[in-house]
């Protein structure tokens, strides 16, 4: 790894680490679990006036689909004109066609660091202690393949596609009559994604998915109220 981002990961596992010892006393063998979602939660929580913003981008592309639509029609034999118009109209009215992903991008350097600190052996020239945490008898530093010996995966993969399920659904109830089918198929089957993502992440980084992507489902219902 880069020697520029060991500093971060050092701070990251200090902080952590931090947690838990103060956690341990009242919670035991579940205090690196309690102390992940709790950092989880307040990432999102920092991230909150950022998935509102996104939220209003959503609707207001959402109002611009009729106007888009008739660009496309309009310049469906001059893509160039085409690109420069929508450009302009999402300008305008202050929306882009990335309308939603920014927090979901302003997520990654976060679940990044989860998953390095639950993947290496040493930090900082130490003993990584926060793999020794266990989630249901299965190590938060391992990953899918002890799921047969305990069922802290099993466990975790099912949350998942519960959460998945409810994301789906609000998803697709986003969508308006000009939705290609191609569109609605993603929007079924793509949160779904998580549920493969932890076959090949440490145990810690699914419970980072499982509690941002609650954390997204619940804010999503809220804000579309």
């Amino acid at each position: 790894m880069p020697s520029f981002l060991e500093a971060p990961v050092s701070g990251a596992y200090y902080l952590l680490s931090s947690l838990v010892s103060v956690l341990q006393p009242l919670t035991g063998s579940w205090a690196a679990v309690i102390a992940i979602v709790a950092c989880t939660l307040l990432v999102r929580l920092c991230l909150l006036p950022l998935s509102v913003r996104a939220h209003r981008g959503l609707k207001a592309r959402a109002a611009l689909m009729p106007h888009m639509k008739k660009l496309t029609e309009r310049h469906r034999d001059n893509p160039e004109r085409l690109q420069r118009e929508l450009a302009k109209l999402q300008t305008e009215h202050g929306t882009t066609l990335f309308a939603g992903m920014l927090p979901m991008f302003a997520q990654l350097p976060f679940f990044w660091l989860m998953y390095t600190l639950f993947s290496r052996a040493l930090v900082g020239g130490e003993t990584n202690q926060l793999i020794s945490g266990t989630l249901l008898g299965a190590p938060l530093g391992l990953h899918w393949p002890v799921f047969a010996a305990t069922p802290g995966f099993l466990v975790l993969a099912v949350l998942l596609a519960v959460v998945a399920w409810f994301s789906a659904r609000l998803a697709l109830r986003q969508l308006d009559e000009s939705a290609t089918p191609l569109t609605r198929r993603l929007a079924r089957w793509l949160p779904y994604g998580t549920v493969l993502t932890v076959a090949f992440v440490p145990l810690a980084a699914g419970l980072y998915l499982l509690t941002t992507t609650t954390w997204t489902v619940v804010e999503r219902t809220v804000l579309q109220r």
